[in-house]
């Protein structure tokens, strides 16, 4: 894997476990009894973005971390996964 093509598969890492880390930690206004007139009752009073961009940081470093060490050092690829659809090229005539 060349670096543009580990910088790609990191970036699309980071993306994934940035959504899956959105959620952590968000209290809406309403749970915390003090909405802003004009914004909607469910939107967060603090995001804590910061946060979570460093904790998508760190968590994205040892998922690729994993995922190099499978494909590059291990040797692992698409054909190791089990065939899921039956091989039907062999038919009889």
């Amino acid at each position: 894997m060349g670096w543009v093509s580990g910088i790609a598969v990191y970036f699309i890492i980071w993306w994934v476990v940035l959504f899956i880390t959105l959620p952590f930690g968000v209290r809406s206004q309403v749970e915390d009894e003090n909405v802003t007139l004009g914004t909607e009752h469910g939107a967060p009073a603090r995001h804590m973005m910061g946060r979570k961009v460093l904790l998508t940081t760190m968590v994205s470093f040892v998922v690729f971390g994993i995922f190099y060490y499978a494909t590059i050092v291990r040797g692992y690829g698409i054909h190791n996964l089990p065939q899921i659809v039956p091989d039907f090229s062999h038919t009889r005539s």
